[in-house]
């Protein structure tokens, strides 16, 4: 099989010197014409796109670069950048940016919309045509809480301990075509959905389709989105090889995907909201509670063969375990807030 390209998109937090989000991404943006670099619907809220890579040291280069250059410009203009997935200081409402489509989200979802300054990171990996984008996607769903609980970012939000890893996956579950996809059956399965949803005007476009996979809608690739904005660049690059050799399993495969129970699979999603590594996960195919780190090891196994034509196998391991040891960021931002010491320091990006 050739192997696919994969690229990631994060977003990233811009504060004051206090840690309160802070309305300047359109002067941020304009400071870094030359990389890819997209407004978000907050203006406190900027989007690094990596171009398309084919290896695992192309990709982490580019994510180093990208988020050196952006802290520093956000540092000429007087602001911090954070890598979190909620703002752990400040009023929930923020600044909406000034883009009709953003302003169009803002008149229709209220406060919704002015709440979802939430910072995720989006893998794409690219895929043959639409229904392999499909079938790709019911493969990857089983594995959406896992890879949740790995990426978890955002235990602290406006200065209080949410009591879960990811508060992010709470918030934005609560737009009306968000979480986990349903089982699809095709591409026209899929394309009726969406049209259901925009007759009904409880979308306003295919972009509004926030499920945590889907089939992308303006690039040839399969979009993972179920994830927290990584604390580190090397965690980032994780999940993004765990999602590419997810896809590649699947791509392999060649079958509609496995279909396990919705309500065991929102048990799983919920319990990886909730405690992300640090307690009991669900094995959804056999709808019995694992520990977490069982459950992040059936993946392994699961993809170890795509893990192997990739040579990333010892890469996904190292860093799994260096999570499981050490923590990730729910868990090691939970740990600053309990001691005293500062979120915004611990998350902030360098330049």
């Amino acid at each position: 099989m050739k192997l696919p390209t994969f690229g990631v998109e994060e977003e990233l937090l811009l504060v004051s010197a206090s840690g309160e989000p802070l309305p300047r991404s359109r002067a941020v943006v304009a400071d870094v014409q030359e990389l890819d670099v997209q407004l978000e619907l907050s203006r406190a809220m900027v989007e690094i796109n990596t171009p398309v890579c084919t290896t695992v040291d192309e990709l982490r280069d580019h994510l180093i670069g990208m988020r050196s250059q952006l802290a520093s410009a956000a540092a000429d203009e007087g602001a911090r950048l954070l890598a979190i997935a909620v703002p752990p200081h400040g009023r929930a409402a923020q600044s909406i940016t000034t883009k009709p489509r953003y302003q169009e989200l803002a008149r229709q979802w209220g406060l919704l919309a002015r709440e979802q300054g939430v910072c995720g990171c989006h893998v794409h990996v690219g895929v043959p045509d639409r229904e392999s984008a499909i079938r790709v996607s019911n493969h990857v769903r089983p594995w959406l809480p896992v890879l949740l609980a790995l990426s978890a970012n955002s235990p602290i939000y406006l200065g209080q301990d949410t009591g879960f890893a990811s508060w992010r996956w709470l918030m934005t579950t609560r737009w009306p075509c968000a979480g986990p996809p349903p089982y699809l059956e095709s591409a026209d399965h899929y394309d009726a959905l969406v049209a259901m949803h925009l007759a009904a005007g409880t979308l306003i476009d295919e972009q509004m389709v926030y499920w945590d996979v889907r089939p992308s809608s303006h690039l040839p690739t399969v979009e993972v989105r179920v994830s927290d904005v990584p604390l580190t660049v090397d965690e980032t690059v994780v999940i993004a090889t765990l999602v590419r050799a997810i896809v590649m399993t699947a791509l392999e495969d060649g079958s509609q995907g496995p279909t396990p129970e919705p309500e065991v699979l929102r048990a799983a999603y919920w319990l990886a909201a909730r405690d992300g590594l640090s307690a009991q996960g669900v094995d959804v195919f056999k709808a019995e509670a694992m520990p977490m780190a069982e459950v992040i090891g059936q993946l392994q196994q699961y993809v170890e063969p795509a893990l192997q034509q990739l040579d990333a196998v010892e890469l996904v391991r190292d860093g799994v375990e260096r999570s499981l040891r050490e923590g990730n960021g729910a868990i090691k931002q939970r740990k600053a807030f309990r001691e005293g010491d500062d979120v915004v320091t611990l998350t902030e990006v360098k330049s």
